[in-house]
């Protein structure tokens, strides 16, 4: 029933209801006006039949013993008197039996009727249909006075009259009826589509100012009109919209008042930053001619200062993503060199903490420096938050690979990050050839406990940490979402899972242009 009204429209499902309320209430009327007319159309043929009959045969003239011939002449006489059509009228006395017409007896009198005759002074009367034809037979016993009693003669005399002319003119009336309302119910139609209309215009507005909302035309207002329950329901949603309008607002106001605040504050640290960091310099070279407590509080001023320094530079990133003033400044390169270039300035090297795995001949367009970024917060993020060797490996794909779900890791569909599930990360493939929507897979794994279940979907969000779960974390908590922003500015997607053996599984997704996937 479900995917019946999916199929049918509403304005569909309102004419089909309007046409079955108008077809059942003309059916019901015109069952009800036959039943009624052919009533009355075969009693009154009943009705005249049986009194006239009644009539003529009390001056049947019955003589003992009773002659054929004489009463078969009668029997005519009353037979060419009939009404409202003519008879055929039958007698029975004892085993003798008499007619007006060619045959002795009928087949459409039944036993039933011969039972009335004998035991009703008056006689009776029957509808009978015979091989579809419909007949009338009345049955009526004849007497003889005797004073004033009457007494039965035991001649029963019986006429049959077809209703023939009856049935005809009942059919021609449904006829006329089942003629007459298929144009009532084109008429009907019109109603019902005008109907449909007026129901289905504020419906229709409702949806064009509720699209537009959600395409954040947030003055979208709907017009009243009447004092329905529709325009009741305009009147709730315009006092929705209003709310809704004033609440964003409020909400716009303070997240640029936020993102001012922490550009303005970046920006503002930006400049003692780097005097205190050209001092730290300058006390970290001479921090070995220092007492050791000295010395060590001069390096963590040191370690600190510089955890600042990034931090704060992260935010400015954050703050240009977030005011929209990012540019994506693209070359051809060698993907797989960048990613050896990302890991030799970081002095990632050693195979026993950072292994490469990665193909030559897979060139792209990519921003040199935001993918430096993204390759470079992955394996940070790996080696902090989990155990090395970490495994950096790089393929191409011929279209967006989809993991299959793993019920250990639960994904939060709500999440601002592209997170999913994963099984156990797939070997790194030779680059595919030209054809097909392909993409450059990054995969970064380490070989650390996992993610936990709970933290899972919050991996990419801002300030994120799963302290309880992975002890004190030395960054910012920005790393990876300033990775997700790169990735999307690249119109890629990001996503954190679990192996099925442990360890973490961190995949970037870049489309890759037909031109550019070269082996």
């Amino acid at each position: 029933m479900s995917r019946w009204k999916a199929r049918i429209g509403l304005r569909a499902r309102l004419v089909l209801a309007f046409l079955l309320v108008a077809v059942v209430s003309a059916g019901t009327t015109a069952l009800l006006t036959y039943r009624e007319a052919r009533t009355a159309i075969l009693r009154q043929a009943q009705d005249t039949a049986v009194s006239t009959f009644r009539d003529r045969a009390q001056d049947l003239i019955v003589d003992l013993p009773v002659q054929r011939s004489s009463l078969r002449r009668q029997l005519q006489e009353i037979a060419r008197q009939g009404k409202p059509h003519p008879w055929v009228v039958f007698a029975e006395y004892g085993p003798l039996r008499v007619s007006s017409g060619t045959r002795p007896v009928s087949t459409v009198i039944t036993p039933a009727l011969r039972r009335a005759a004998l035991t009703h002074p008056g006689g009776g009367f029957q509808r009978v249909e015979e091989h579809g034809r419909p007949w009338l037979t009345v049955a009526v016993p004849t007497v003889f006075q005797a004073g004033a009693a009457e007494h039965p003669t035991g001649l029963v005399v019986y006429a049959v009259m077809p209703l023939t002319d009856e049935e005809a003119g009942v059919r021609a009336m449904v006829t006329a009826a089942r003629d007459g309302a298929l144009p009532g119910l084109a008429l009907a139609l019109v109603p019902a589509l005008l109907a449909s209309r007026s129901v289905l215009r504020p419906v229709r507005d409702l949806r064009r100012a509720a699209r537009n909302m959600g395409s954040g035309h947030l003055e979208t207002r709907i017009r009243v009109k009447g004092s329905d329950e529709l325009a009741d329901l305009a009147r709730t949603f315009n006092e929705s919209a209003v709310e809704l309008e004033r609440t964003v607002g409020e909400l716009r106001e303070a997240e640029a008042r936020a993102r001012r605040f922490a550009s303005d504050v970046s920006h503002e640290l930006r400049t003692p930053l780097a005097g205190m960091l050209a001092v730290t310099e300058v006390l970290d070279e001479d921090a070995a001619g220092l007492t050791p407590d000295t010395a060590a509080a001069v390096r963590l001023i040191s370690a600190e200062t510089g955890k600042l320094a990034v931090l704060v530079e992260d935010l400015m990133e954050i703050s240009r993503f977030d005011a929209r003033a990012v540019e994506l400044n693209t070359d051809e390169v060698d993907v797989a060199q960048a990613i050896r270039k990302t890991l030799a300035a970081r002095h990632w090297t050693d195979p026993a903490q950072v292994a490469a795995d990665l193909p030559d001949g897979v060139r792209a367009r990519l921003d040199p420096r935001r993918f430096d970024v993204i390759v470079a917060n992955l394996v940070a993020n790996a080696l902090r938050h989990g155990a090395p060797p970490v495994r950096v490996s790089l393929r191409v794909t011929p279209h967006a690979s989809t993991p299959p779900p793993v019920p250990a890791s639960p994904v939060d569909p709500g999440s601002p990050a592209d997170t999913a599930p994963a099984a156990a990360p797939a070997s790194s493939a030779a680059p595919v050839p030209p054809g097909g929507a392909a993409r450059i897979v990054v995969e970064v794994v380490d070989s650390g406990p996992g993610i936990p279940a709970d933290v899972l979907p919050h991996i990419f969000e801002r300030f994120y940490k799963a302290d309880a779960a992975r002890g004190r974390s030395e960054g910012s908590g920005l790393g990876l979402a300033i990775t997700l922003e790169n990735v999307h500015l690249h119109g890629g997607t990001v996503r954190a899972a679990n192996a099925p053996g442990g360890g973490a599984v961190l995949t970037v997704e870049i489309p890759l242009r037909r031109a550019e996937a070269t082996a």
